[in-house]
């Protein structure tokens, strides 16, 4: 009897347990569309999307929707019903619990420090803002003169670029340090809303426009105007950041990712054109900064052109420091030479580069011909979010590194 009886005991509980699953135990998320929503502490609701590829958290991608872009985020990882996104350049992640088909947590910092935005997704939904049905009054595409009232009572200009579609808006601002990159909405009767998120805090702009097509309008808390001028335009990025008087040269000694000192006098850069540019990983124009010219230089460097990424990072931990370089660097195919700058304070990158009158963007682009003198500075960065901005600042590029490189040595 214990020999016949046994086996199918053991046989019994083996289907048994095998026909249920563990309670612990998650499946993914659903692949394809979702929208988010951040509730901020106002009351307002930030709204973003993004879409998942892959089935389980180790083989999956997700991207944020923006415009035309699709951000890849920097790391998925799943803890039974738990769900964290990763978004490196910025410390900060999603921590997300799965339900059916919906997602509900909050943005946060890595190490859990400062305070966190409540947030939740729905599977399925392609739309970003709510439809009212409410018609666009008006097709407000064009060019904008843009000002944007600082809390200590100083303006700042911008140039703002509108692009509507039906009741599609695509917008971005341009300002002397870069842009606002990839902007997406709505326009309902006489109203418009914005929103943009890439990992760090999401950006919402919102406003309404007059039968003369001026704008009025908040930028998060920071309130705006905008008048149409197809001439609207921003001081010449090529003098705004400039050598002293008495200085001709630019140099350095700043240790890389592992400690080792580089110094533009060092044999690698020598009768050699090198472009310096000044920017830090966590900032979102470097990031478009560096998707441009880390593929421009691998077509470049046998050229006899060198360039060095200089990063002023959140923290000067070298731990830390060597993470997020690293992280910048495999992130965007990088193998030109980066090194250390400091911390990510404007007036402390000045002080560290006293030839320059003073710092005003991450990031700043140096030109430097062969025999080491300073031939251009570019402050900020247009990106692509700014069409024809980005292809003009593309061939201005090519065109100083060409010039620089006909130039003589000796």
């Amino acid at each position: 009897m214990k020999a016949f009886f046994i086996p199918r005991l053991i046989l019994f509980f083996v289907i048994v347990i095998g026909s249920f699953t563990p309670v612990w135990a998650q499946s993914f998320i659903a692949e394809g569309p979702w929208r988010g929503v951040f509730h901020q502490l106002n009351g307002t609701e930030v709204p973003f999307n993004f879409e998942v590829k892959g089935k389980t958290a180790t083989t999956a991608k997700i991207y944020l929707l923006n415009g035309t872009e699709r951000f890849e985020t920097s790391g998925i990882t799943q803890k039974d019903d738990s769900l964290f996104i990763a978004f490196d350049q910025f410390d900060n992640e999603l921590a997300l619990k799965i339900g059916d088909k919906k997602l509900s947590g909050v943005l946060r910092k890595k190490d859990l420090s400062g305070h966190t935005v409540p947030v939740d997704a729905t599977f399925g939904e392609t739309y970003r803002f709510v439809d009212n049905e409410e018609k666009p009054a008006a097709n407000i595409s064009g060019k904008y003169d843009v000002i944007f009232k600082g809390r200590n009572g100083t303006d700042e200009k911008k140039v703002g670029l509108f692009k509507q579609q039906g009741a599609k808006l695509y917008a971005t601002f341009l300002s002397i340090t870069g842009d606002s990159r990839y902007l997406e909405g709505v326009v309902q009767g006489n109203h418009f809303y914005l929103s943009a998120f890439i990992g760090g805090g999401a950006a919402y702009y919102t406003g309404t426009f007059d039968d003369s097509g001026a704008l009025t309008g908040t930028a998060g808390s920071q309130p705006f105007t905008a008048t149409k001028n197809e001439a609207a335009a921003l001081p010449d990025p090529y003098k705004l950041t400039y050598l002293k008087d008495g200085y001709t040269t630019f140099d350095f000694s700043l240790p890389d990712a592992d400690g080792n000192k580089i110094s533009l006098k060092d044999e690698k850069f020598k009768n050699k054109v090198t472009i310096v540019t000044i920017g830090g990983t966590w900032c979102p124009n470097c990031i478009d900064e560096a998707e441009f010219v880390a593929p421009w230089y691998k077509k470049n460097k046998n050229r006899g052109v060198e360039i060095v990424g200089v990063q002023f990072e959140r923290k000067a931990d070298p731990a830390y420091v060597k993470t997020s370089m690293e992280q910048f660097k495999k992130r965007f195919g990088i193998d030109y030479t980066e090194v250390f700058g400091g911390l990510a304070d404007k007036k402390a990158v000045a002080e560290s580069f006293p030839a320059l009158n003073t710092f005003l963007s991450f990031p700043t682009i140096l030109f430097i011909d062969k025999k080491g003198n300073v031939d251009k500075i570019y402050t900020g960065f247009t990106g692509p979010a700014t069409g024809e901005y980005y292809t003009q600042f593309i061939k201005e590029f090519n065109e100083e590194v060409d010039k620089l490189l006909q130039q003589s040595a000796s």
